[in-house]
């Protein structure tokens, strides 16, 4: 028997892997997080051990809680899913917890999952990169275990340009938004909020730079900022550029 480390993706069942649905499916158990939409438990046994270890604002479950529940499981012959969100090395610690289980020689495999990084601004029309407008992106934390936003150099990243995906940046963001600033980013650089992507619920907030902090958002949330945050793939006809022939 063996852990599998998988990626729930953005929220939709739909956007699973074939592989994390056919685990999913025949899981003893699934420690899950808290981003994990209720619709994709619908595909396990009914008979299946759900097991929360959701890291909550305020509640949170520790890490070294998690790693030794995995372990004790892996050791009882289970066929185990730790369910995540988006990907599991997408600021998952799915590579702390994959460390933990080969130090204690248990079995393990990882299955990635479409990260809220490219899933989110993709449901919201946003394309990331787009030839003429934005050549790159970058995705980054928002939140640091110590000292929040302070551990990311804001203000190298402003300099670097195109799109910038930031996750778990929700409370951080006004001081994220004065750092990139003070970077050089203009202060009227478009800003989107993506909320439960992919999801019915999902939620879209546009704003700008400068009015970020004081814009109310709710997380979980994606934040993507840059030209192209501006856009819907509705009206991109109307507003980029398109290219004849090869558009790699």
């Amino acid at each position: 028997m063996t852990v599998h480390l998988v990626g729930a993706g953005p929220g939709d069942p739909e956007l699973l892997t074939v592989r994390a649905a056919r685990l999913i499916a025949v899981a003893d158990v699934i420690v899950h997080d808290r981003l994990a939409d209720p619709a994709i438990f619908a595909l396990a046994r009914p008979d299946a051990e759900m097991i929360d270890v959701g890291k909550r604002p305020g509640a949170p479950t520790p890490q070294e809680n998690i790693n030794a529940l995995l372990v004790q499981l892996g050791k009882q012959g289970l066929e185990v899913v730790r369910l995540k969100g988006g990907d599991p090395f997408v600021f998952g610690r799915g590579s702390e917890e994959a460390a933990v289980l080969l130090e204690a020689g248990i079995p393990f495999s990882i299955v990635p999952g479409i990260s809220s990084a490219i899933a989110a601004p993709g449901a919201a029309g946003i394309p990331v990169t787009h030839r003429g407008v934005s050549a790159s992106f970058t995705v980054v934390t928002g939140h640091r275990e110590r000292g929040g936003a302070s551990g990311v150099n804001w203000e190298a990243l402003a300099k670097v340009g195109d799109t910038i995906v930031i996750l778990m940046g929700v409370a951080e963001r006004a001081v994220i938004a004065r750092r990139l600033i003070r970077g050089g980013l203009s202060p009227e650089t478009p800003v989107a909020a993506v909320r439960f992507a992919s999801r019915p619920e999902q939620e879209v907030v546009r704003t700008s730079l400068i009015d970020l902090g004081a814009t109310p958002i709710e997380s979980p949330c994606t934040i993507v900022i840059g030209a192209v945050a501006a856009l819907d793939v509705s009206a991109i006809a109307q507003t980029l550029p398109v290219f004849a022939g090869d558009d790699r």
